[in-house]
């Protein structure tokens, strides 16, 4: 492999930011400097596969790769190079200049092992990017079902549910049908430091789902008392209760106080209930209820104020064991997506 200097070898920029709205041609690159929610600046290439997909203006660069340099693999050497990102401070604005840009060196091989190398990385992005379409298919199906398969507007029936149910839902209440542990433990006991400690900032909001975050109790130095839960009971966060933290652990280990632990009861199924956590109606109820001081937070009187629609227990089981299907499948095409962008 050589290294070489970026216009030299690599590329041209014969259309940097100079010439509004010149759109870019397929093959090109975009490279876009732009700013982010958190005020921090992010400069990404976009291979252009599409005529007139990217027009230039003053935070997009237009590239042209030499004749002897494949375009993809020069898209996935600039892609977040740590070269670029230097520029960003993290508080104002970037600009990278035409002679930053030009002080750009990368390692290349010759033209045929980069085409290779070009193409296995376009392969591992069609998977990638068909695994996040069928992600986004079955979150869009789960919200469907979610809107479907529960009543609303007052009525005892959905709009949808499985064959061979007829019986009209039935209204119940939340303290009648809904355990919220009471169970505290001490974590300085020693007893619980091999079990993770799980709050509300080791969830990830709407997905059920847990962040790569998780710590062992004995690893936390945790002083307050925690709640003791058990593989299947229900984690809820109830401090910020417009953030959806909600997930069905398949395992055992010690909650923090901003959460409860929850346990259906009286014939009311446990899947069924998480589901129902995740349901438009007990959203905005929760929301409603929590927005009374600078921190919003749902208490356990106002959790056991909530009504709420329950078919038979078959149904409810079905129900249940349908949604955390949809979910498990979810959770499968992001590891897929995960696995094959960064191993």
């Amino acid at each position: 492999m050589v290294n070489s200097k970026f216009v030299s070898t690599n590329g041209e920029i014969k259309k940097f930011s100079n010439k509004q709205n010149e759109p870019l041609l397929k093959n090109e690159l975009a490279f876009v400097l732009s700013d982010v929610p958190n005020g921090r600046a992010l400069a990404r290439t976009f291979l252009v596969d599409k005529p007139n997909k990217y027009t230039l203006n003053q935070r997009i660069a237009g590239i042209t790769p030499h004749s002897d340099i494949d375009a993809y693999y020069l898209y996935i050497t600039m892609n977040r190079n740590r070269y670029f990102l230097q520029f960003d401070d993290g508080v104002k604005q970037t600009n990278l200049s035409l002679d930053d840009m030009q002080k750009y060196i990368e390692w290349y091989p010759k033209s045929i092992e980069q085409q290779q190398i070009g193409a296995l990385f376009l392969e591992i992005d069609n998977l990638i990017t068909l695994h996040q379409r069928k992600c986004d298919k079955l979150l869009n199906f789960k919200k469907s079902m979610l809107e479907k398969m529960f009543p609303k507007n007052s009525s005892n029936f959905p709009e949808i549910r499985f064959k061979g149910f007829t019986d009209a839902w039935e209204q119940r209440k939340w303290i009648d049908m809904v355990n919220i542990s009471t169970e505290m433990v001490d974590p300085k006991s020693g007893k619980y430091d091999n079990l993770p400690h799980i709050g509300p900032g080791n969830i990830e909001s709407f997905t059920g789902q847990f962040y790569d975050n998780i710590k062992k109790v004995g690893e936390e130095n945790l002083i307050s008392g925690k709640f003791h839960f058990y593989p299947e009971d229900i984690i809820y966060g109830k401090i910020n209760p417009q953030l959806g933290k909600y997930v069905f652990p398949l395992f055992e280990g010690l909650s923090s106080a901003d959460s409860y632990v929850l346990n259906a009861k009286n014939g009311l199924n446990q899947k069924y209930l998480y589901t129902l956590l995740q349901t438009t109606d007990f959203y905005k109820y929760s929301v409603s209820v929590s927005m009374r001081s600078g921190m919003p937070k749902i208490n356990r009187d106002e959790l056991n104020a909530y009504e709420f629609s329950m078919p038979k227990g078959n149904e409810q089981q079905q129900i249940g064991a349908l949604f955390l299907e949809i979910d498990n499948l979810i959770t499968l095409h992001q590891r897929k997506c995960f696995c094959k962008k960064y191993s």
